[in-house]
């Protein structure tokens, strides 16, 4: 009888002794792996020392996706338990922590066990949305003289995609707005004297680097600059995202550690309601004085991620709120904090899209902040910014938060100019072509321009826009289009208007008024200078760039090389550190797109 146990009992030896052993095999691989994260931090922070700020990214802490067992056919399997996401206050960055488990030998295995092999967790599908955009055409100015275009203060764009760049992940073309990555950065264009005209317009001429027969014109715009003291009380109303798909760290976490940081700067006479939205709507926080940042603070910390998301119900809630607690000659802004991933309830953006620009005739505006990665819809949330008179930004850090919700939340906040409006008419008898480099999704009609019931961009006080066109002079054999049959370009007479390059027009509504004022300015061709100001090679690296990732139709021969040369000789005194971390982004670039070495380092 005893004997008859013996095979038994050796076979449960033999799968006590697999199972000790694929487990130490697991923790030698558990080893290895934290050995390969730290040579991965190493290598981060070295990609930090060339110019990226904060390189390492915010990453979702999933759980362990695979480790080696041995079970029993009808035992329960439990997945391993997620990693503790790290202090966001003392990192940016999480992360994720992979560990693949040993496969246990083929063919072994003891009565009523089986050996698992492990098999790599599936990465999740990218459901990220980018609305597609061809780059501006070349326009000939006998053909067409006038562009209009609606200004832009966005700057989502460029921080979504040095996440991207940041990763290692090259970013869909569409992803790219030149616009936004130029407007990142500031110029130092000239303010204006007084706040009679709340902005002055600028400009400057110098050839185009990548063909010298071309020239480069930059439009610089500069808002009148308000004391904070100055700024009136803001009723402000935080629209938050808590569905299940904001539940890593790159999301809501982050969402709570940026806003807690605009918190600190709230004043007395401030107000802040919460209102969060998952499967329904719900009020987290009636309005609140500024003064109260504990509670305020309180209801951010409460907040926890689950259920599906009604984009649509949560946005009705926070107007409600907004006109509520409406501040007369105030500040009134929604702040909408998301994935955009809106999946139950108004899905529709075009639904979306009128809800939102119905409730802006209210004197309420709307500030999109997108967050997180993997299912990320910059489409949607550029798009309500755009039509709710706000604007929209990306936050990847709380670095970026801090440049968003504490830097520039004093320009964001107060609007010194609504619908405000570019046209340029270009003199054919000086230009033959020109190209404006962005603004695709808001260039305007021409009739557009003096009709005061179609939208545009705002200006914030102290807020800065700039624009580059790309123009081919009259007679310099550079131009792109092919001659016409039955047309001739240089029939225009160059007598009496010979000295004006161009014509700049610009249209604007003060806060509170109905009907635009005109700002008129002549561009001359005498305003044209060899060699261009740090702040115009600057733009234009960034614009070659932004130009270079979505393909580099636009810059000639034009390198990633000659990129960044142009970048690091007007780096200019770069107090925070944007223009060399821009540096080192190029770099990053070239690894993914481009196909020759960046030969410029930041530390040189």
């Amino acid at each position: 009888m005893q004997r008859s146990h013996q095979p038994h009992r050796l076979a449960l030896a033999l799968g006590f002794a697999l199972a000790l052993a694929a487990c130490s095999t697991a923790n030698r691989n558990l080893a290895d792996s934290e050995e390969g994260d730290a040579a991965a931090e190493t290598a981060a922070e070295a990609v930090a020392k060339s110019g990226v700020l904060e390189a390492k990214r915010m990453r979702e802490a999933g759980a362990l996706k695979a480790q080696a067992a041995v079970v029993h056919p009808h035992a329960a399997v439990s997945p391993s338990p997620p990693v503790p996401p790290a202090d966001l206050a003392a990192s940016s960055s999480l992360d994720r922590v992979e560990v693949t488990g040993s496969r246990i030998a083929d063919n072994v295995a003891a009565p009523g066990f089986y050996a698992v092999a492990a098999m790599p967790a599936p990465e999740p599908a990218n459901t990220e949305k980018y609305a597609h955009g061809e780059d501006n055409p070349v326009h000939r100015t006998s053909e067409q003289p006038v562009s209009t275009f609606s200004i832009d203060v966005d700057t989502g764009s460029y921080s979504n995609v040095r996440r991207m760049l940041v990763d290692g992940t090259r970013p869909p073309a569409d992803a790219v707005r030149a616009e936004e990555f130029i407007n990142y950065f500031e110029y130092g264009h000239p303010a204006p004297a007084s706040r009679e005209t709340p902005f002055r317009v600028t400009t400057e001429l110098a050839p185009t680097p990548w063909n010298g027969k071309r020239q480069l014109l930059m439009i610089g715009i500069k808002g009148y600059d308000v004391p904070k003291a100055e700024i009136p009380p803001a009723n402000l109303v935080f629209l938050i995202d808590t569905s299940g798909s904001m539940e890593s760290p790159d999301k809501l976490p982050l969402v709570k550690d940026s806003l807690r940081q605009l918190v600190k700067h709230l004043r007395p006479q401030d107000r802040v309601s919460m209102v969060v939205y998952a499967g329904s709507a719900g009020l987290v926080l009636p309005p609140t004085s500024g003064a109260q940042r504990d509670d305020i603070l309180e209801a951010l910390d409460r907040l926890e991620a689950g259920g599906s998301t009604n984009g649509g119900d949560g946005i009705r809630l926070a107007y409600a709120m907004a006109k509520q607690a409406y501040i007369r000659n105030g500040v009134n802004r929604v702040i909408l904090a998301t994935d955009g991933d809106f999946n139950v309830g108004t899905v529709d953006q075009d639904a979306l899209e009128t809800l939102v620009g119905d409730q802006r005739k209210s004197g309420i505006a709307l500030t999109t902040l997108g967050f997180g990665q993997g299912n990320y819809n910059d489409e949607l949330a550029e798009k309500l910014a755009d039509v709710g008179d706000g604007n929209h930004a990306y936050i990847d850090t709380a670095m970026e938060a801090r440049k968003v919700l504490v830097q520039e939340m004093g320009s964001t906040l107060m609007t010194i100019a609504k619908d405000v409006k570019i046209q340029i008419e270009f003199n054919p008898a000086a230009v033959a072509e020109y190209r404006l480099i962005g603004y695709e999704n808001r260039v305007l009609r021409r009739e557009d321009f003096a009709n005061d019931k179609v939208d545009a961009g705002d200006i914030g006080a102290g807020h800065e826009v700039t624009a580059l066109y790309e123009i081919t002079p009259a007679g310099s054999g550079a131009g792109r289009l092919p001659p016409l049959r039955y047309g001739n370009a240089e029939s225009t007479s160059l007598e009496g208007n010979s000295k004006e390059l161009a014509h700049l027009r610009l249209r604007y509504k003060r806060p509170g008024e109905d009907a635009s004022r005109l700002i008129e300015t002549p561009i001359l061709r005498s305003q044209f200078v060899a060699e261009p100001s740090e702040s115009m090679r600057f733009a234009t690296a960034v614009a070659a760039f932004a130009d270079a990732l979505r393909g580099g139709k636009q810059i000639g021969s034009w390198s990633w090389t000659d990129i960044a040369a142009a970048a690091k000789r007007s780096l200019g005194g770069d107090p925070w550190g944007q223009r060399k971390e821009f540096l080192g982004l190029i770099e990053q670039s070239q690894k993914l797109v481009g196909s020759e070495d960046v030969a410029v380092h930041v530390s040189e």
